[in-house]
């Protein structure tokens, strides 16, 4: 029996991450072990005010693209330095944001009615993970995912979604060796009573 519960633990220590070929598809096996740890949506200084740079599993995809939410609904989007403005609203458990006016050296375009819908899937101070709202079958990409700039501009997806996967395990970790601590001393309690 002791066998068992130490290969258990030491299991849980050792753990690697999910083999997924997709962001999308990684994201799936992750989400449901980290969402105990995710913060909420209602907790604005998770996210306003902090530089998100997109993250995407795509090959083609090399632009950098940096999300900004501020007070007061403003939303500003960087692609490799143009800027288009927007607004965001947080609307019960979700979140809605869009451009509205693109900025660039000659010319202001005014796009009306742009805008996504999502639903949280994680937010700590490194991750911002949105999944899309609506049905997931139409959608080419089912998450959101953004990345706080520092770390962001150092990894790559799959390293970026084993970061996070470590942020899991050594959460569950702790949990882990509290519990075999508890244990343990209630055992000597024991013995010794």
């Amino acid at each position: 029996m002791e066998t068992k519960f130490l290969d258990r633990i030491t299991k849980s220590l050792n753990s690697e991450a999910p083999v997924a070929h997709s962001m999308d598809e990684m994201l799936d096996k992750i989400i449901p072990l980290i969402r105990p740890w995710s913060e909420d949506l209602r907790e604005l200084s998770n996210y306003l005010g902090r530089h998100w740079i997109e993250l995407q599993d795509d090959e083609t995809f090399h632009e950098l693209v940096m999300h900004i939410f501020n007070d007061e609904g403003e939303y500003l989007k960087s692609t490799d330095g143009e800027l288009k403005l927007g607004r965001w609203r947080y609307m019960g458990n979700k979140l809605a944001f869009g451009p509205r006016v693109a900025v660039t050296d000659d010319e202001t375009d005014v796009e009306e009615g742009a805008g996504q819908v999502f639903e949280l899937a994680f937010l700590d101070k490194d991750f911002f993970i949105l999944r899309r709202f609506g049905n997931p079958r139409k959608f080419e990409r089912r998450y959101f995912v953004l990345v706080i700039e520092p770390i962001a501009r150092k990894v790559e997806w799959r390293e970026a979604m084993e970061f996070l996967y470590n942020k899991y395990r050594n959460n569950n970790s702790f949990y882990i060796t509290i519990t075999f601590i508890v244990i343990l001393i209630v055992m000597i309690v024991l013995l010794l009573s």
